[in-house]
């Protein structure tokens, strides 16, 4: 990453990751570990885009579905006693998320492309609360 990437990174993890992150926490239920491969995240050509599309890729998607997931006893202990680590990254360029999204051996691994399809967040939310469900 370049100077302009790394300052646009310093200041979304300042401006707008904490809260995200506390959300992300709160629908849990639990501390999770969340590793953001943040080097994978950038396309030089979309910087401007990425203040938006980034919560609606990464964050809110994980946010809605945890909390449908969450919405009785029985979600809350099947995630708290299944989900490891988070980790999101960019590493095939995915922008279907039925292909984006994995959960294996605890860890759910978000492989989306940054940009593509970010006003999709209901079809992202759909899909891996599906993933979640099918695997808990």
């Amino acid at each position: 990453m370049g100077l302009k990437e790394n300052r646009f990174t310093k200041t979304f993890q300042e401006e707008q990751f904490p809260e995200l992150k506390a959300q992300i926490m709160a629908a849990a239920g639990f501390d999770v570990a969340l590793n953001i491969e943040w080097e994978t995240l950038f396309e030089n050509r979309f910087l401007h885009l990425y203040n938006d599309s980034y919560p609606k890729i990464y964050f809110i998607p994980l946010i809605e579905a945890f909390k449908a997931i969450t919405a009785d006893e029985m979600g809350k202990e099947a995630l708290a006693e299944s989900l490891k680590e988070i980790r999101i990254t960019n590493t095939k360029d995915h922008h279907n998320p039925k292909n984006a999204y994995s959960f294996v051996d605890g860890v759910l691994t978000v492989d989306h492309s940054p940009i593509i399809n970010a006003d999709q967040v209901e079809n992202r939310i759909e899909v891996l609360t599906d993933l979640l469900e099918s695997n808990l």
